[in-house]
């Protein structure tokens, strides 16, 4: 798991030890009865000491429960993210900015540090420090992309700026430039803007290098480049600049933690910035070598 520095923030909240007012959102894997099933236990235990608890409603369908569309999520105090770390990154997108809990069913764990066992304890000690004003947050930084007036959804791992097609016949032609400055001008199949997050995802199979955790650093890396350059690690708050003037296929794709692309006619200028809201990160910490060891 990476994040901009991993700063650890006091959060302080007016809610002092009152037992009522406080409002927590479970999202869960779909299709997975184990997740399910934790939902039910967690949304017992959180009820049982009067918090409004919200479940996706995918879950809740499951379940036979009143659901809550994940949309809505980011009025809740807290977020729990049940499954694994794509399971966290769709409650990232939903939340924006509200602090998210992740409980890991998954095989790596990047984000969600929890095991299913200690998720009951887990969550109810995030509940009862946001109560006396003293849980902990870290927040992770996001990327977001721009063409003029048009802004992507913030991305806590990459932003994908590519072709309709990748290969022979595919790609674009691009410079990019930093501060003002060129630094690459080449054919490639894209170009790859990661956080520290996403430097073990995408950027990785791309050949983009690791960033641990502790280090302040954007990923630049371009894919099968003809003539690029190595990829480059960057201060957050560099002014990056992708300016497509050929696309072999004809448009332009900017893709914002893989999903849902949106299409531009070359020449085009993407810029890529940081978000001006965070992802944040409640709970433990996961063991960043550990999860790095299951990536082989």
């Amino acid at each position: 798991m990476g994040g901009s520095r991993l700063e650890t923030l006091r959060v302080v909240f007016d809610y002092g030890a009152e037992l009522g007012g406080m409002d927590v959102g479970i999202v869960a894997q779909k299709e997975n009865p184990r997740a399910a099933a934790l939902v039910d236990s967690l949304a017992d235990a959180l009820a049982d000491r009067g918090v409004t608890v919200r479940i996706d409603e995918l879950t809740a369908d499951a379940l036979s429960a009143s659901g809550a569309p994940v949309s809505t999520f980011d009025t809740c105090d807290i977020v729990v993210a049940i499954g694994g770390d794509g399971t966290f990154l769709f409650a990232a997108r939903n939340a924006d900015g509200t602090p998210i809990l992740g409980v890991n069913l998954g095989e790596v764990g990047f984000l969600n540090a929890v095991a299913p066992a200690n998720a009951e304890d887990a969550v109810l000690s995030e509940v009862a420090a946001f109560r006396e004003g003293t849980m902990n947050v870290r927040e992770v930084p996001r990327l977001v992309a721009a063409v003029d007036d048009w802004r992507s959804t913030p991305a806590a791992n990459e932003v994908t700026i590519q072709g309709d097609r990748r290969g022979h016949g595919g790609g674009l032609d691009y410079t990019v430039s930093i501060d003002g400055s060129p630094y690459s001008e080449t054919h490639a199949d894209g170009v790859i803007v990661a956080t520290q997050t996403g430097s073990t995802a995408y950027n990785l199979s791309e050949g983009g290098p690791i960033v641990h955790p502790g280090v302040n650093a954007i990923v630049l890396t371009e894919m099968c480049a003809e003539a690029g350059m190595a990829p480059l690690a960057l201060d957050p708050d560099v002014d990056l600049a992708v300016t497509v003037t050929d696309s072999r296929t004809g448009s332009v794709a900017v893709i914002s933690d893989g999903r849902r692309p949106t299409t531009f006619d070359p020449p085009v200028t993407v810029t890529v910035s940081k978000a001006s809201v965070p992802m944040r990160i409640a709970g433990p910490r996961s063991d960043f070598f550990e999860a790095l060891g299951k990536l082989e």
